[in-house]
């Protein structure tokens, strides 16, 4: 992730972006996640800390996200049957049985477990980017969504940078799924594409977006694809 460089500045390392500073990145080399970076739980205020604990392993330099066959549901009360393996950059929410809490993502929503306020990487506008594959199997959704921290209701909306579904994986061709959803944010028009590319997901791509105040990029392998005001 990249903020705005200020003039003056330089590259300190051939990954930056030119114009950007780079804050925060992970190769992930360590045998385990790094919970200074890393919150590895998905929401877990609507359901547990260890109901959204993901299942994963690090190993030649990747972050390797699984669905395992004896998983539980990370949410079965709120998001019945739906299993999840993820990592977040911030948690926020409200008291035990409240309504208040980051992305809650169905109405009936209240808060199981509080959570002590987190926040390791939560920047406004910059440039992110994140490497990665997915699987081609029927039931498996892989993504990159920027949600907001919400400590205020406006504060909610969210940038889905890709968005891929297993069950349209195929050989050199996908619908990427990203844009914007409104959520509680009134500012926000809901604009989310699925745009038909010759993308073999199954393979490493590199997913981006440069977040501005006036509008948002999106990026396949360093090429844009489109721009939302």
């Amino acid at each position: 992730m990249h903020t705005p460089s200020t003039p003056g500045d330089f590259p300190a390392n051939p990954i930056e972006k030119p114009g950007y500073r780079l804050e925060f990145h992970d190769e992930f080399a360590d045998a385990a996640l790094d919970e200074r970076r890393w919150v590895p739980r998905y929401l877990p205020q609507w359901s547990s800390r260890a109901q959204a604990a993901p299942r994963y392993q690090i190993r030649d330099g990747a972050l390797v996200l699984q669905i395992a066959h004896d998983q539980a549901p990370w949410c079965p009360e709120f998001d019945g049957p739906n299993r999840c393996s993820s990592i977040q950059t911030g948690v926020y929410a409200g008291p035990l049985g409240s309504a208040v809490g980051q992305h809650r993502f169905n109405p009936a929503c209240v808060v199981r477990e509080e959570q002590p306020p987190q926040r390791t990487y939560t920047p406004q506008y910059g440039y992110f980017e994140l490497r990665a594959r997915a699987v081609a199997h029927p039931s498996n959704l892989v993504a990159l969504w920027m949600i907001g921290y919400e400590d205020a209701p406006e504060r909610s909306a969210e940038i889905a940078i890709m968005e891929i579904k297993g069950w349209h994986v195929a050989p050199q061709r996908l619908p990427l799924g990203y844009g914007l959803h409104p959520w509680g944010d009134a500012s926000i028009t809901d604009a989310f594409f699925e745009d038909e590319l010759p993308l073999d997901a199954t393979q490493f791509h590199i997913y981006a977006a440069e977040w501005t105040p006036t509008h948002i990029d999106f990026y396949l392998d360093n090429q844009k694809i489109r721009t939302l005001r």
